[in-house]
């Protein structure tokens, strides 16, 4: 596929790889964390604030945006990339996901998935076809093929039956994407915990040939150990020359273990959604500013850290406004959570570079270990 979307491998480190996937509306250096943001925003931040995180791209939901506010309604006010002010790559997943995972009444068959929405329970018929229509009327740089995800724990039959039915709908994404130079549609690898139906679907994907790829069914419930165990051989199932992304992950360790599996993209609601319910992602784990200990604490949240919350507030003042569910206390905790998160791949890519990546992976996980400091 000839879109004028490239992909470019700096420097390998084992699995891992750092490098650039070049759009028409800017470069996004790998491996990324793409800050999601399901309904036209990233909860509690501007655009510019998040693009001040040190994130290229961010992640919009065809499921949530063809239900509200529609994906004509955004076509008619200039796509989504001018209806939300943000200017840079956007990749919006197919809708599938959310279709399993939120809609009601939900009817599975070959043409596609027929559902009630979670909003109003007004009754739509999601497609391959439908999909793509949606995310060419949102002018998503880069498209991600309709395919079904099954919850884990399944039976190997059903995440066959399951797979295969992806592998189908991925060819009619593919032929209804059509050629859109400058637009890039990534096919999904599914295939559960099994090493030979992954393989099986990758096989599938790269004879339709598409310009990136994604492991998708993992972190469904399947548990970290085994979302490792698959990363270990799936991603070399995949072209080295093309990006791979792994959907839906996750927390900060998840992150890393990908990285050093050759994973070069990711996405994750966690660190928004952690702001907003009080909770600081740190070198050293998850604080909760809710717990009482940090009432009079004078000290800031992570005293490395340059982001507005811990450059200008203590951890008293977050525990205050967090405690009365003040907005700012979302504002600030999700704000430096992306700022965390973005440092955390700017290190690995960095790490991977220097051919350093098995010190940076040691200290990580020595720093997780040692805990947050003491209080006062």
């Amino acid at each position: 596929m000839a879109t004028g979307i490239t992909f470019n491998v700096a420097a390998t480190d084992g699995a891992a790889r750092t490098g650039t996937i070049k759009t028409p509306r800017g470069e996004i250096r790998t491996p990324a964390f793409m800050p999601v943001g399901t309904a036209a925003t990233v909860k509690a931040m501007l655009p510019e604030s998040v693009r001040a995180t040190g994130a290229d791209i961010l992640l919009g939901n065809t499921y949530h945006l063809m239900l509200r506010p529609t994906a004509e309604r955004i076509a008619a006010l200039g796509g989504l990339h001018r209806f939300m002010n943000w200017h840079r790559p956007i990749l919006t997943d197919s809708g599938g996901f959310q279709v399993m995972s939120l809609a009601s009444l939900r009817k599975l068959t070959e043409e596609g998935v027929r559902f009630s929405s979670h909003i109003d329970g007004s009754k739509h018929m999601l497609t391959p076809e439908r999909s793509m229509e949606i995310q060419k009327l949102l002018g998503s740089d880069i498209v991600m093929a309709f395919d079904e995800c099954p919850a884990l724990p399944a039976t190997d039959e059903a995440v066959a039956q399951s797979m295969r039915l992806s592998m189908r709908w991925a060819q009619r994404s593919r032929d209804a994407f059509g050629d859109r130079p400058g637009h890039a549609l990534f096919g999904i690898m599914q295939g559960g915990v099994n090493r030979d139906l992954r393989e099986e679907s990758a096989k599938a994907l790269t004879a339709i040939d598409f310009d990136g790829y994604a492991v998708g069914g993992l972190a469904v419930g399947e548990g970290q150990e085994a979302m490792f165990s698959v990363l270990d051989y799936a991603p070399g199932f995949l072209p080295d020359d093309k990006p791979r992304y792994l959907m839906g992950v996750g927390k900060p360790d998840d992150i890393v273990g990908a990285v050093e599996r050759g994973i070069d993209m990711m996405d994750c609601v966690l660190p928004s959604r952690s702001g907003r319910t009080g909770q600081g992602w740190t070198p050293r784990g998850q604080i909760n500013l809710r717990n009482a200990r940090h009432r009079d604490d004078p000290r800031p949240l992570d005293e490395g850290c340059t982001c507005p919350a811990c450059a200008n507030y203590s951890r008293a003042y977050l525990h205050h406004v967090v405690k009365a569910d003040e907005i700012i206390g979302s504002m600030l905790l999700t704000w430096h959570n992306l700022h965390y998160y973005q440092t955390l791949m700017q290190g690995l890519r960095n790490a991977i570079a220097a051919q350093a990546l098995a010190d940076f992976v040691a200290r990580f996980h020595e720093m997780r270990a040692e805990g947050d400091i003491d209080p006062l």
